[in-house]
């Protein structure tokens, strides 16, 4: 994995030149791989349009595979409490999890659809949450719901209390991401990927693509209809901003709106336009996390896009793969990435 500066996107032809001579004293592959039971992803590189990317990406990391042979991975979600990682295999309708020191195992089996013989392609559960007591929360496609687990996260069972299933008793497409609020109040997205023919399924029952907000005691409002494909979603550091995600190759975005007193969002406007992006890599816009400095890091073909606050593009985690998800650690010293049939890990500067 090399980390690449573009000429004529920054001039640091000096930092280039000193990081090939000192490349070499690295830590070696088969010591970085031993404490994670993982390998250096040598189709990876960090690419860097800014030099500021090093205050967030330190030049010496290099990404691992700590899990790989998924059909197509999603909603990585870390447990500080067992510092564990959790992540989604939508197609085998499965949640599984991953400790440092072990192999992935299976965690939870059925995750997203629990009756008989689904017929699309995306049964199980996308985005993975924990809420405000620590219960886990699923954004199930094959049910068509926001559901929680009634169990402890340390015992999974495939046992599901609905939040969730319908705006106006019309079922949901196929809820996909979600965030939570400080106060406890859930945003999460509504596109139609989960549904067996997607926009034309004859069981679809919205005329929309939704983003909606369930507040702590349950009641459910729709905040915008003016995406195609609403898909990832996360917000500032301040939760002043909320950011969206638009997986539509005609027109592949990131929107950012405001957050008002009363939970609504107004003023949208794009944060950044990521069509251009589309044809030349594999995937579209997706999974979204913010850093502690509100630094976002967006998940897009071919990669991770890392973002200033202000919308400039600071540099990009290149996978080669399209690349659905992320998550951080408790402290956002290292980020998981779950892309395509790998999940990956980066450290971060704390």
């Amino acid at each position: 994995m090399k980390k690449i500066l573009y000429p004529g996107l920054v001039a640091l032809s000096a930092l280039i030149l000193t990081q090939c001579k000192t490349e070499k004293k690295e830590t070696s592959n088969e010591e970085q791989e031993k404490p994670y039971m993982s390998r250096i992803f040598e189709e990876g590189e960090i690419e860097a349009y800014e030099e500021s990317l090093w205050s967030i990406v330190p030049q010496e990391s290099k990404i691992q595979v700590i899990a790989e042979g998924h059909d197509w991975t999603e909603g990585p979600l870390w447990l500080p409490d067992q510092e564990m990682l959790l992540y989604t295999d939508i197609p085998r309708n499965a949640i599984y999890s991953w400790k440092k020191g072990e192999e992935a195992k299976l965690y939870l089996k059925p995750s997203g659809f629990t009756g008989d013989n689904f017929e699309g392609a995306e049964p199980g559960a996308n985005g993975l949450l924990l809420n405000k007591k620590g219960n886990l929360v699923l954004c199930q496609h094959g049910d068509r719901q926001i559901a929680e687990m009634q169990s402890s996260v340390s015992q999974p069972t495939a046992n599901y209390k609905t939040l969730t299933k319908a705006y106006k008793g019309k079922r949901f497409n196929s809820p996909n991401d979600g965030v939570y609020s400080s106060n406890g109040d859930l945003y999460f997205t509504d596109p139609p990927y989960g549904l067996p023919q997607r926009m034309d399924d004859p069981e679809k029952e919205l005329s929309h693509q939704g983003v909606y907000r369930l507040s702590e005691d349950g009641e459910l409002t729709l905040l915008t209809t003016e995406f195609t494909r609403p898909n990832g979603i996360t917000f500032s550091p301040d939760e002043k901003k909320l950011y969206v995600a638009n997986s539509d190759p005609e027109f592949a975005v990131w929107k950012v709106f405001d957050v008002l007193e009363d939970g609504s969002i107004t003023n949208g406007k794009i944060f950044y336009d990521a069509t251009e992006l589309v044809p030349s890599e594999k995937g579209l816009p997706d999974g979204l996390k913010v850093d502690k400095e509100g630094n976002l890091f967006a998940t897009g073909p071919g990669g991770v896009f890392i973002f200033s606050a202000d919308g400039k593009l600071l540099g990009k985690i290149k996978t080669g793969q399209a690349t659905s998800n992320c998550a951080f650690n408790k402290d956002k010293s290292i980020l998981y990435i779950t892309a395509d049939s790998y999940i990956l890990r980066l450290n971060l500067r704390s």
